[in-house]
C-alpha cells in the first residue's frame, strides 16, 4: 500500500485525491454489478452480506429500503437490488 505524507498538503489537494480514489472503486463496483447474475439470499445470508442485525433488515425492508420476496413462507432478497441500492445510496 502507497503512504501518503500529509504535512504541508493542501486540503483541496487531498479532497481530490480522495475523490478519485473513491470514484475509481464506484466504477469497478459499478463494473461487477452488470456483470453478476441476479440471484435471492435468505434473511440469514443478507444480513451477512450486508453485515447488518436482523432488525435493521427488517426496518430497511420496512422503509422500502430493500425489498423482500415471499415465496411460500421464506423472505429472500436479491443481490442485484441491494448492490444498487447501496451504489445509488452515494448519488
Amino acid at each position: 500500500m502507497k503512504t501518503i505524507n500529509f504535512i504541508e498538503t493542501e486540503t483541496e489537494t487531498l479532497v481530490n485525491l480522495i475523490d478519485e480514489k473513491i470514484q475509481r472503486r464506484l466504477n469497478e463496483f459499478e463494473k461487477n454489478l452488470q456483470k453478476e447474475p441476479d440471484d435471492f439470499m435468505p434473511r440469514d445470508e443478507t444480513i451477512s452480506f450486508l453485515k447488518i442485525s436482523y432488525g435493521c433488515l427488517h426496518k430497511w425492508t420496512q422503509k422500502g429500503i430493500v425489498k423482500k420476496f415471499k415465496i411460500g413462507n421464506k423472505v429472500f432478497y436479491s443481490r442485484k437490488q441491494i448492490m444498487e441500492t447501496l451504489l445509488n445510496s452515494n448519488k
